[in-house]
């Protein structure tokens, strides 16, 4: 069975689920290149190994090697939901000795969450910490890269659900919800986000945000977070 991969991040933290086999020649190039494109800008990465089937000696040695690359970054490699094969594979090898593993994926995005850090652009920062929900993994990557050379620290993802999860875990100040949230900006979305961080303030963003050019667009987003925090 050949591999699929299918990428997402969550705050700081980036996930990758694989299903099928990681074996040598394209199956290992296609994780490859989805673990290349994640630790361009984030040194926490989850792997998914929930519907793995097989895995090669090549295909193991592209999860270590990984894992190394992510460590010696000051970052980390988990994998979350090993399927029975996978299991028994780690445990054969010894390799559950090196690995963090976790029963699901959730457990494991939480435990990187709860260490604070991620992305490699932001680690000193110490302003207040950010919310952005959009489900444009673009503007994620502006509002991103514009709020933390500003000092602030940003946790970012594309769905509500994920945004659960990054509230469950994490101290937030301001929830900004971007231009292409649709549903998510409703009264009744904003509520139940304010009940798990009741204290944090909102900015919504105008559904041009994305048209604007990049200068008046950080203008004005910096100028609406700016107002809510003297609210």
């Amino acid at each position: 069975m050949s591999l699929g991969t299918d990428s997402r991040f969550v705050g700081t933290v980036y996930v990758v689920r694989c299903s099928g086999s990681i074996v040598s020649g394209q199956e290992s190039s296609l994780l490859d290149s989805a673990l290349q494109r994640g630790l361009r800008e984030f040194i926490q990465v989850v792997l998914n190994l929930s519907d793995v089937t097989r895995v090669d000696s090549a295909g193991m040695g592209l999860l270590v090697r990984f894992l190394w690359h992510s460590r010696n970054r000051r970052g980390d490699l988990r994998l979350a939901a090993p399927s029975q094969f996978v299991a028994n594979l780690l445990s054969m090898t010894r390799l559950s000795e090196v690995f963090r593993i976790y029963p699901d994926e959730d457990a494991a995005i939480i435990s990187f969450l709860k260490e604070g850090g991620g992305f490699i652009s932001d680690s000193d920062n110490t302003g207040p910490r950010v919310l952005f929900l959009d489900p444009s993994p673009d503007t994620c990557a502006f509002v991103r890269a514009l709020l933390s050379r500003h000092g602030y620290r940003v946790l970012s993802t594309g769905l509500m659900g994920d945004a659960k999860i990054l509230l469950s875990a994490s101290t937030v100040d301001i929830i900004v919800l971007g231009p292409e949230c649709g549903a998510n900006a409703t009264p009744a979305s904003t509520a139940m986000l304010h009940k798990l961080a009741p204290t944090a303030k909102t900015v919504v963003l105008d559904p041009d945000f994305k048209q604007r050019s990049a200068d008046e667009a950080s203008v004005a987003l910096l100028r609406r977070i700016q107002d809510v925090r003297s609210d």
